[in-house]
């Protein structure tokens, strides 16, 4: 069923319900079920909240659940929704009057009309067909993502006039989330943050409101153009540097020549040493009054010229000051957790907490986990590119982490192999000078379950300026995995993630080479 009234057609049909949440392994799916809850306490309404990290759980809850599931998808006439089959049907159904041959003669000239008419019928049919399967597969052929779910549940919050500070920081938090994971484009980034701008206006205008200016418990937020340079406010200047991305490529850090140039690039700024390796928070404040000026000037004369980035940052009271993308690495982070031996559910609980502004001591125990992960990224990185792990594989590039690399129990968890495949992927388009490869899309593969000879493969589409971000690895995997008869699972939502036994690697990436060659 097509909703075109959000609120009618879904939030006013469960008002009254018991309602089934079943929500993904990610950031933004973790802001819209924070914003869900939050309507759903504010309208009295019971639910079952379920964590699904692929298809194969989701299939699970349902049939947990499913002798208590009413299926509130309704066709209605009032609605003028058509419904799927209504879409995909001809124009026009076959008569059901046929001929019995019996006709007098008289009739036989109309007879033969009629089966010419029919005969039309069936070629416009067939052409039909033909044109729908052709948008189908281009439809299909692509992956790719839309508006955050956590700015559509905030839409509807916002209709219903239940919108709340904490919903717009979710909202904004899930819209972070796409950026950070590179899941969107730059231009809808910037379309989405400038509608979720009005909004922050409008909820933090506090000019005469002393009471919650000076309130310890108030929370603010606010629009800001900083640095994109990961946790930087609750890590050194120096750790930052070397452990972001687009900075540790731009400079190629993994290099003793990348090194230097950060040594050049600290002192074209006139930032002491002792100053950027000490925390944020412990910086000279004369050195932090104008760092933002100062660092982009540095930057870009040593070529960053993207080192600034529209994003909202958030405080509460007057200590705790956080940037969306601080939450987005720490609640990734928690639920992707390896350090100890918890389940994926209980990982799941933790980074949802985090969200919530009753429970920061989570949030910095995020950041921490996101430090580490972040450390654990480079030097893969570094290490795939000192030893030369990439290579080009004809129509793509690809790079296997062997059993045993430092780090590789990070990396057989979904969210941090791409995380790495990215940053990977970047770092290899400056190191090398192969034009060719700057515009090939990468294919990476690290353990996943070694007592059952398991590996996770992801792939991620070509990091070019014209990029849109549209990802065809889901369906060549799935092609390549039916002609080899590979022994693969597509349990992932995200279907550019296959896991793959290892024996049948070889054979799959040689049908993956050849599909895409």
């Amino acid at each position: 069923m097509f909703l075109s009234d959000f609120r009618k057609e879904f939030y006013e049909a469960v008002l009254n319900q018991r309602v089934l949440l079943l929500v993904a392994s990610d950031v933004d799916a973790l802001c819209a079920c924070k914003i869900l809850q939050a309507l759903f306490q504010c309208d009295h309404v019971q639910y079952t909240l379920v964590p699904v990290s692929g298809w194969q759980e989701l299939e699970t809850a349902f049939l947990e659940h499913k002798d208590q599931i009413k299926l509130l998808v309704k066709q209605d006439d009032d609605l003028e929704i058509p419904a799927y089959d209504d879409i995909f049907r001809d124009e026009e159904e076959d008569s059901g009057n046929e001929s019995d041959g019996s006709e007098p003669s008289g009739k036989r000239q109309r007879f033969e009309e009629e089966i010419v008419e029919r005969t039309m019928k069936r070629r416009r049919r067939r052409e039909w067909e033909a044109r729908r399967q052709e948008i189908l597969f281009d439809y299909e052929q692509y992956e790719y993502h839309g508006t955050s779910s956590a700015m559509v549940m905030f839409d509807l919050a916002w209709i219903m006039s239940k919108d709340l500070n904490d919903m717009l920081w979710w909202a904004i938090v899930g819209l972070t989330d796409q950026w950070v994971h590179d899941k969107i484009t730059q231009m809808k980034y910037v379309t989405d943050i400038g509608a979720l701008q009005r909004h922050v206006s409008r909820h933090n205008h506090r000019n005469g409101d002393e009471e919650n200016s000076l309130s310890i418990d108030c929370m603010r937020i606010a629009f800001e153009y900083d640095l994109c340079l990961a946790l930087y406010q609750h890590w050194s200047l120096y750790e930052s540097l070397c452990n972001t991305c687009y900075t540790s490529a731009s400079l190629k850090l993994w290099s003793v020549q990348g090194q230097k140039k950060l040594q050049e690039f600290f002192a074209d700024m006139g930032f002491p040493l002792k100053q950027v390796k000490q925390k944020f928070h412990s910086m000279d404040i004369s050195l932090k009054e104008n760092l933002r000026e100062m660092i982009e000037e540095s930057a870009n004369k040593f070529g960053m010229k993207d080192l600034r980035i529209q994003t909202f940052g958030i405080h509460f009271g007057f200590k705790n000051k956080f940037l969306a993308s601080d939450v987005v690495y720490a609640a990734s982070s928690l639920m992707e957790n390896t350090e100890r031996d918890e389940s994926g559910t209980d990982n799941f609980i933790k980074a949802l907490d985090s969200l919530s502004r009753s429970n920061l001591d989570k949030l910095h125990q995020g950041l921490e986990l996101a430090k580490k992960q972040l450390c654990a990224i480079q030097r893969t990185v570094a290490s795939c590119i000192c030893t030369n792990l990439v290579i080009s594989q004809g129509p793509f590039l690809y790079c296997y982490l062997m059993e045993g690399t430092p780090d590789v129990k990070l990396f057989s968890r979904p969210v941090s192999l791409c995380l790495l495949s990215k940053y990977l992927l970047k770092s290899f388009i400056c190191s090398t000078k192969n034009k060719r490869c700057k515009l090939l899309p990468m294919v990476m593969a690290a353990p996943m379950d070694v007592e059952q000879g398991t590996v996770i493969m992801v792939g991620i589409p070509p990091q070019t300026e014209s990029s849109d971000k549209k990802n065809f690895f889901g369906r060549a995997f799935e092609k390549a995995a039916e002609n080899t008869n590979s022994r693969t699972l597509h349990n992932h939502f995200d279907m550019s993630i296959i896991e793959l036994k290892m024996e049948d690697r070889s054979k799959f990436l040689d049908a993956l080479i050849s599909l895409l060659s």
